[in-house]
């Protein structure tokens, strides 16, 4: 989820974790979501307020309407409510200050909301934001998909050097019908050479270390996962809300952090 001045292996019934196996690869950090209740704080923090890219949601933290696991599923759901300033509610999840990694394999099967005027996203953004902001940061965005556009799920890097703001972003993109109707495995393998996004064991882009610097590539530091529903926004807005679908949810079977076995 780009900011504004913010695929995978296997099959979609679990074959994901295929890419990851074998010797040089060790699971290091997963969350199955197999106890239902509020999201594991020990892994997981809440975003509360309207943060970024002018949202029309209020992201309510700790809120079992909004961020749940039910059904061996994370749920996280967008309600057409008021809420302080905001016509809509939602959630957004982080591991900010929980974990974070530099490179690894990181696969989320998931199944996105559809609708006009939704804008899911699965996410990574650096460690160091708060001391260089954003985009010198670094963003990956494993998977985006604006409800308008409902065929085209969207990946992309962010650097000081290549962003949206800029026109410069690295970005590429897979069209399919309807993505929503079914579990996708939404998958980033991140090396200090090179960043590869996948959706169902289909490479979308690959993004290559310039060598130029951090402005290029700052992806040799730690970055954290954000799950996220947002609501219009400077992207998912631009043809309005449709506020008859809600509400809507994004589903969450599992997310697997690998590593390289550095033996």
């Amino acid at each position: 989820m780009a900011l504004m001045a913010g695929c995978a292996c296997g099959t979609p019934e679990g074959g994901g974790a295929a890419m990851a196996k074998g010797p040089e690869w060790k699971l290091v950090w997963a969350d199955e979501f197999d106890r239902n209740g509020a999201p594991d704080p020990g892994k997981w923090k809440p975003e509360a307020g309207m943060l970024r890219n002018a949202e029309l949601q209020y992201y309510t933290g700790i809120r079992n309407a909004n961020a749940r696991v039910e059904g061996g599923m994370l749920v996280l759901e967008a309600r057409k409510e008021a809420w302080d300033k905001a016509g809509y509610t939602s959630a957004s999840l982080t591991t900010a200050g929980k974990a974070s990694w530099t490179y690894g394999k990181f696969e989320i099967r998931a199944k996105i909301p559809s609708g006009r005027g939704m804008w899911p996203a699965i996410w990574m953004l650096g460690d160091s934001i708060g001391d260089k902001g954003w985009p010198a940061c670094g963003e990956l965005d494993i998977m985006e998909n604006v409800g308008f556009d409902p065929d085209r799920i969207v990946c992309s890097a962010h650097t000081k050097a290549y962003n949206h703001v800029m026109k410069t972003q690295r970005s590429g993109t897979i069209e399919l019908k309807n993505p929503s109707a079914d579990f996708h495995v939404y998958a980033l393998e991140w090396t200090a050479k090179e960043i590869i996004f996948r959706f169902d064991d289909r490479e979308v882009y690959r993004f290559s270390n310039d060598g130029q610097g951090e402005d290029s590539w700052p992806f040799d530091h730690p970055h954290y996962l954000i799950l996220n529903i947002a609501v219009g926004g400077g992207w998912g807005g631009q043809k309005g809300v449709d506020d008859s679908i809600f509400p809507q949810k994004m589903l969450v079977d599992y997310v697997r952090v690998y590593q390289r076995d550095k033996r």
